[in-house]
């Protein structure tokens, strides 16, 4: 009888522990994944095309004294000069980063797994300006014969300072948060190496090769304000109105 006293009150609590006397029931929480935006349709994006002019008297090429650094030296046979300003034989600009500085509507584009490279070759950054999209990999690399030291300067994003060894493993780098105008490269061993590296949250973005023209492809129809930043020269910018399916010319000229 005692035994059959003390299990019924036991069985009862039981029952109220797992939510069978009335007790607060528990409510399940539903994760609501964020739908990524649809791909525009091909039928309303334009391209943006142009080029970025110098005119006036050209400044003088300005030779890199890599005197202090023999190793460095050695891997030239001639004068090695400074890019922070290249004239190309069409009277164009090298290395200017052109850009949609405004008018895009509110989206996320993906981030491409491509990465962007970046090397370290004859004590010098090659290329000297590369654009990649926020969190899009960096792919650093050390090609020389001798230690270099790698040393972003950013604003917005995170400062690091790492050093690379000779022909040492690849540093691959990303960054969180759009900068433009572009990032500032420096080596510490080596004061006169320096690269900028462009991180945009889109990717309408180009940067000046040999013939000074950018092509921006795939634009939704809008009005745009376009901007173009260099080394020396600094920023300008213009307003433009991309049409579906047509290319519209956007042309900057920097004078001397």
């Amino acid at each position: 009888m005692t035994g059959k006293m003390f299990f019924v009150p036991l069985a009862a609590a039981v029952l109220i522990s797992c939510g069978g006397g009335g007790g607060t029931e528990k409510t399940e929480k539903k994760v609501v994944e964020a739908t990524p935006a649809p791909a525009a349709d091909p039928a309303t994006l334009g391209t943006i095309q142009g080029k970025v002019a110098f005119t006036g008297e050209k400044p003088a090429p300005k030779v890199l004294s890599m005197d202090a650094t023999p190793a460095c030296a050695r891997m030239h046979s001639g004068p090695v000069y400074a890019e922070d300003v290249v004239i190309n034989a069409n009277g164009t600009l090298k290395n200017a980063f052109v850009y949609i500085k405004s008018g895009l509507a509110a989206r996320e584009y993906p981030t491409p797994t491509t990465g962007v490279k970046l090397d370290q070759k004859g004590c010098v950054y090659a290329p000297h300006v590369i654009g990649v999209m926020v969190n899009q990999p960096v792919e650093i690399s050390n090609s020389d014969d001798t230690n270099h030291n790698i040393h972003p300067m950013p604003k917005v994003n995170r400062e690091w300072n790492e050093s690379q060894p000779p022909k040492g493993d690849l540093k691959v780098k990303t960054f969180p948060k759009e900068e433009l105008p572009p990032i500032l490269f420096k080596c510490n061993i080596h004061p006169w190496m320096r690269a900028w590296v462009g991180v945009s949250s889109h990717p309408f973005f180009a940067v000046t090769g040999e013939d000074g023209t950018f092509t921006i492809k795939d634009v939704p129809a809008g009005e745009y304000t376009l901007e173009v930043w260099q080394e020396r020269y600094g920023v300008q910018e213009i307003k433009i109105k991309v049409e579906p399916k047509q290319a519209v010319t956007a042309d900057f000229t920097y004078k001397g």
